[in-house]
């Protein structure tokens, strides 16, 4: 379908539209080496998500974000979609340290916020 230059975000967007006969679904991973080799680009710097399967099957619509390079992905990717691709690992921390870090917060305000909870993170 048709794609958009966003070049603020340094990224192409477009709804993906497949053809999948005789098959349940597309894995995503396909999907993006698919659109690297029609864009000419590399599959670690397109996200692809959303994909709803039509009624019936054989066709699937979804998202797909093609960044100019994985430093804009970085920059720009929410985190939770860079931990499906394997580019952000989420700190570990018990929920008491989490815990206590938010009510050490709240004693006080604005910027003084992150350096309370740098603190916290010795």
């Amino acid at each position: 379908k048709q794609w958009y230059q966003r070049r603020v975000r340094a990224r192409k967007q477009m709804v993906v539209d497949i053809l999948h006969p005789g098959r349940a679904s597309v894995p995503k991973t396909e999907i993006r080496e698919k659109l690297a080799k029609m864009y000419k680009t590399t599959a670690d710097v397109i996200m692809c998500f959303g994909f709803k399967t039509a009624f019936g099957g054989g066709r699937s619509t979804g998202f797909a974000l093609i960044y100019d390079n994985l430093d804009s992905v970085k920059k720009f990717e929410p985190k939770y979609r860079l931990a499906r691709h394997g580019l952000y690992e989420k700190p570990k921390s018990s929920r008491k340290q989490r815990k206590e870090k938010k009510n050490r917060m709240k004693k006080v305000r604005g910027t003084k916020k992150a350096k309370v909870g740098a603190a916290g993170k010795k």
